[in-house]
């Protein structure tokens, strides 16, 4: 029986359940008391959720077979949760550099292209086009990371607060106080934590784009020096 579910944070258990799939993601088993641990150090000094709060949740998400629980306590994932788990990790994540590395290949390979014709039209010594090779790709390098880098961190803050702001006004629903409360801060700790890991996520698709425009730019360049070598 295929079981229709929420992709809505509507109360606390929905809370939890993002921050438990998120746990699990790469498909590994962890204890109970692990995930507890897990859960308090995104609250940081704050006490989030009791013992309960996570049994609760536990024992709806087994219900909706994304995880089963073991006698040990143990919690290991099913398949619709290891994909549930990496549809929310790549919605809140965004670990995968994939337009950076297009774009370094692309830009990398037409600055190769540009100085490989230059120095050939020009004329210009090996020794200087080769400087002039790597002063170019240098700067290409550089303007991609800090454009990746500072765009990526402002795309990825702003749509980190419209998904905040729609998951508090969700949450701003529940009627029950105390209930309400924990959820709302659970959830305001929690994207302090994604803020953390979109920034250093953001910081490695910014060094791979700078490093893929350097590498597609100066393999053409090289190929091309070692080819004029003998005639020079």
């Amino acid at each position: 029986m295929t079981l229709c579910l929420s992709f809505e944070i509507q109360d606390l258990p929905d809370v939890i359940r993002v921050i438990v799939l998120l746990s699990l993601s790469k498909g590994n088993s962890m204890p109970k008391i692990q995930l507890k641990n897990r859960i308090d150090r995104v609250c940081s000094a704050h006490a989030c959720i009791e013992m309960s709060d996570l049994d609760r949740t536990l024992l709806e998400m087994s219900t909706e077979e994304l995880i089963t629980v073991s006698q040990e306590d143990s919690v290991q994932p099913t398949d619709e949760g290891v994909r549930l788990g990496k549809e929310w990790e790549n919605l809140l994540l965004k670990k995968d550099p994939i337009i950076e590395i297009v774009a370094g290949l692309t830009d990398g390979s037409i600055t190769g292209l540009v100085v490989i014709l230059s120095a050939f039209f020009a004329g210009l010594a090996m020794h200087i086009a080769a400087f002039a090779a790597f002063l170019t790709l240098t700067a290409v390098a550089i303007t991609n990371f800090s454009s990746f880098l500072l765009g990526g961190i402002t795309e990825d803050l702003a749509d980190m607060i419209t998904l905040q702001n729609l998951m508090n006004y969700s949450l701003g629903d529940i009627p029950d106080k105390n209930e309400r409360g924990k959820s709302l801060l659970l959830v305001q700790q929690l994207f302090i934590v994604l803020h953390r890991e979109i920034s250093r996520s953001n910081l490695e698709a910014a060094v791979a784009c700078s490093a893929t425009t350097f590498l597609a730019g100066i393999i053409p360049i090289l190929a091309f020096s070692f080819c004029q070598a003998p005639s020079t």
